[in-house]
């Protein structure tokens, strides 16, 4: 569903992506762990449009996106819940939602369905569905980018750090959200910076450091690969 090849992204003078190929497969929970400015976000705002690719190729199944406008991808399926989370703190979590669905906001229908299956999937939402989003609880905010980005019924869905200040309990039913979806069927591609729970989450897992893949394989190769352990899940 989504083949990198070889990705350069800069700001300047300095390389944050350095030549990344990568796959996600239909169906597929695929983890990107490592450290903070390994590059992990800007390689997913540089599939999503959001920063364009120096050198390499982006291709959504299997055809060449990687000058599409980021509009446009949303279209081919593709969205991002992204790192910080990102609501839009005056407008409702209604309105956040119906953000979501904007490339179809002509079709009245689709969007109620969309924030009602959004709701079902976190009721939470629903009870607060007419407060300001930025009144809402960090969890709850993460919520939100996660049901907004999945508003637009997308097949590839782009997690950036989703457990990223988040209290224990809120990173479990966090992570208990993505497993739901996985066994619907969606795609995700997801980083993370608790290791552990994403790897064991992932179906296949890369490890980014400066820029550069460094290791790849199972979740489970990567829970037990000492070098993983010792720099990602504080054990030797």
């Amino acid at each position: 569903m989504l083949k990198i090849e070889s990705v350069k992204v800069s700001y300047g003078a300095i390389e944050a992506v350095k030549g990344v190929s990568l796959e996600v497969r239909a169906g597929e929970v695929v983890t990107i762990i490592g450290a903070n400015g390994a590059g992990k976000s800007t390689l997913l705002k540089s599939i999503v449009g959001l920063e364009p690719v120096a050198e390499g190729r982006v291709l959504i199944d299997g055809n060449d996106c990687t000058h599409v406008p980021s509009h446009k991808r949303v279209g081919l399926g593709v969205a991002l819940s992204p790192e910080g989370r990102g609501v839009f703190p005056d407008q409702t979590v209604r309105e956040n939602l119906m953000l979501g669905a904007y490339s179809r906001r002509n079709d009245k229908a689709f969007v109620e369905r969309a924030i009602e299956r959004e709701f079902a999937r976190f009721p939470r939402l629903k009870e607060r569905q007419h407060q300001p989003s930025g009144t809402l609880s960090g969890g709850e905010q993460q919520m939100l980018a996660i049901a907004r980005a999945l508003m637009s019924e997308p097949r590839l869905l782009l997690l950036d750090e989703p457990s990223l200040g988040l209290a224990p309990l809120i990173i479990k039913d966090i992570f208990g959200a993505i497993r739901q979806l996985r066994s619907s069927g969606l795609t995700i591609l997801l980083v993370e910076q608790m290791a552990k729970q994403a790897l064991g989450v992932a179906d296949r897992a890369y490890v980014l450091e400066t820029g550069c893949i460094t290791l790849e394989g199972s979740g489970r190769e990567l829970l037990d690969n000492p070098k993983v352990k010792s720099a990602y899940l504080g054990t030797h």
